[in-house]
């Protein structure tokens, strides 16, 4: 349970579900209410397959392109923290425009939700998991998604209760979160990557 708990804290500081809430409310300024509910759920379950598929594919990869699983932690850390340094300082790279279209896949789920620092961290936490282990994540990797959905699914609320400089002060602070966690994947991969065990 523990474990569990563990990979969902790391999954919803990745997925960033209020960085996501306000790339959501911007691309859907134009869309109906029922049309942003039904368009949440259709994110939340495209980033479950896509998170699903990379953490038990993972090790596969990783043979194919002949990479190790400590240099990839390396690169994968180094973009993940590019890209929380992005969202700490409240910079996005996703522009709204006034043209409705479906933006559920690209950009919503990919690369907001699940961008290449998530990847990475998924393909990382996929090697050397035994079976135990890997039900355990995907269970918490299917609750964090579900709570990235439920975000999205209440953001008329949200958005109410915190407004708009309410929505930037925690996505930043997500930011600063995600950074650390960067941190961390980039120091394991180091010191695997020239001091072996």
């Amino acid at each position: 349970m523990q474990v569990m708990f563990s990979v969902y804290l790391k999954m919803l500081v990745l997925y960033s579900p209020f960085f996501v809430l306000s790339c959501f409310i911007s691309l859907n300024r134009g869309f109906a209410p029922r049309d942003r509910k039904r368009m949440a759920w259709r994110v939340a379950l495209a980033a479950l397959i896509a998170s699903v598929l990379l953490y038990l594919f993972g090790r596969y990869i990783f043979t194919l392109f002949g990479i190790t699983a400590d240099a990839f932690r390396i690169g994968a850390g180094s973009v993940l923290f590019i890209s929380a340094l992005s969202m700490a300082q409240g910079r996005s790279a996703v522009q709204a425009d006034n043209v409705q279209q479906d933006v559920t896949i690209v950009p919503l789920t990919i690369p907001i939700t699940v961008g290449p620092g998530t990847i990475g961290a998924l393909l990382v936490m996929g090697v050397n998991q035994d079976w135990e282990h890997k039900l355990l994540a995907l269970a918490a990797i299917f609750l964090a998604c579900l709570t990235v959905g439920v975000t999205l699914y209440l953001s008329d609320k949200i958005e109410k209760i915190l407004g708009d400089q309410g929505l930037q002060i925690v996505s930043r602070l997500m930011g600063l979160f995600v950074c650390a966690l960067a941190a961390q994947i980039i120091m394991t991969g180091v010191r695997g990557y020239f001091l072996p065990q």
